[in-house]
């Protein structure tokens, strides 16, 4: 020892200060601090058989990847394989299954097929962990939207996707149809800030006849918070067996129809908006391009 005996004479009644502490939830270093003591072998002693706090212990990173190497090993997986699935080392997984039973060996062109499908896999995994990312970037961006943003948003909204005026045929009336619920919770909170009661709306869906009709009329009377007595009689599509349908599913649910009752005045005043909002970009923004 590098202490003399004589500082630690009352070694039992250090051992208890020592256990007391360690029971306290004190790590090895706060009790040789408290303790005074400096000798790794004393401390050893005086805390013999008393575990560590949990908050003392460190996890293992990779105690879950080596129960998952094990489980794949067991089903037959090549160390490749694991490897490819895992992104951890041979050397790693080796240690890890090295008590389990060798996999029986299979063709070297279906291993070759199962690491290029496996590497696939995980290049589409990291790809859309990208796009997410960068979804939720863009969504940040867009921050708080007033009045006159939704505004602007819903009068381009509905004359991308609503029914519009023609001279060959005289329709001033405000019908919208989409697909798209944020599309369509997007132009209903347009119609409220326009000061469209409820009231004056009515509704119909339009979808294929082998669709799930009753749950796609539920769901978008779910979703605009309407009774289906407000609903008009469901539009059904014929179905021509000659075509795949790539719209099918449990989250196809057709289109959803929503007219303004009355909505003559309302039609040619988004008519006008929609004429003011060109003028705008063209006049004050077009030129700073040619720039």
């Amino acid at each position: 020892m590098t202490h003399s005996l004589g500082k630690y004479a009352d070694f039992e009644g250090l051992r208890e200060r020592a256990l007391a502490l360690r029971r306290a939830g004190l790590s090895r270093r706060q009790i040789r601090d408290r303790l005074h003591v400096d000798n790794n072998d004393l401390l050893n002693r005086l805390l013999e058989g008393e575990p560590p706090p949990e908050w003392t212990k460190r996890p293992r990173a990779k105690d879950d990847l080596r129960a998952k190497a094990r489980e794949l090993r067991l089903q037959g997986w090549t160390y490749d394989q694991i490897q490819v699935e895992l992104g951890c080392s041979k050397s790693s997984i080796s240690l890890w299954v090295r008590d389990l039973p060798k996999p029986e060996r299979r063709d070297t062109a279906e291993q070759a097929r199962l690491a290029c499908r496996k590497r696939w896999e995980h290049e589409l995994a990291v790809r859309d962990e990208k796009r997410q990312q960068t979804k939720a970037a863009a969504t940040s961006e867009i921050g708080t939207m007033t009045a006159r943003d939704l505004f602007l948003v819903g009068v381009a909204l509905y004359w991308a996707e609503g029914s519009k005026d023609k001279p060959y045929a005289r329709r001033e009336s405000v019908q919208f149809v989409n697909s798209d619920p944020g599309v369509i919770r997007v132009y209903l909170a347009w119609l409220d800030l326009l000061g469209v009661s409820r009231e004056r709306l009515r509704f119909n869906v339009m979808i294929h006849e082998n669709a799930d009709v009753t749950g796609a009329e539920e769901y978008w009377a779910d979703l605009v918070g309407a009774d289906r007595t407000v609903f008009y009689k469901t539009t059904l599509k014929r179905h021509n067996p000659k075509t795949v349908r790539k719209n099918v599913g449990e989250n196809y649910r057709g289109c959803l129809v929503i007219r303004v009752l009355q909505g003559a005045e309302l039609y040619r005043r988004i008519e006008g908006w929609w004429s003011g909002i060109v003028d705008s970009a063209v006049q004050d923004h077009a030129p700073s391009l040619l720039r």
